[in-house]
């Protein structure tokens, strides 16, 4: 297991565009959308020359927007979603999280990077 993973990911749709809520006979649902799901895809491609790391993480997270909106947060839950299986086993190991949140419209990307938490 390594000590460290680092991805560079395209920015991840907004919370609203990640779930959609539905009703299933009476019963509301939440399910992950087409462009979550393709998010998703998306970020185990790129994180696939890494191994899950186990113990509890600590994440830094960069993200590099397009314009000038959209909050840190809302950025966040999608994101850690997508990385799971991909950088860790569930997103319940994280443990330490740090955001940062830029502008770069030529280049809109999130720099993610996982460590191993002290224990």
């Amino acid at each position: 297991m390594s000590g460290e993973i680092t991805l560079t990911l395209p920015v991840p749709p907004s919370v609203n565009r990640y779930w959609r809520h539905i009703s299933i006979n009476g019963q509301p649902r939440t399910l992950i959308s087409e462009a979550g799901r393709e998010y998703k895809r998306t970020v185990a491609i790129l994180g696939c020359a890494s191994s899950p790391m186990y113990g509890p993480v600590s994440l830094a997270y960069f993200v590099y927007r397009p314009r000038k909106s959209g909050d840190l947060d809302n950025y966040l839950k999608g994101l850690l979603d997508a990385l799971k299986g991909v950088a860790f086993i569930d997103d319940a190991q994280v443990v330490e999280l740090h955001g940062y949140l830029r502008d770069d419209k030529a280049n809109p990307r999130v720099n993610v990077i996982i460590q191993e938490a002290a224990k």
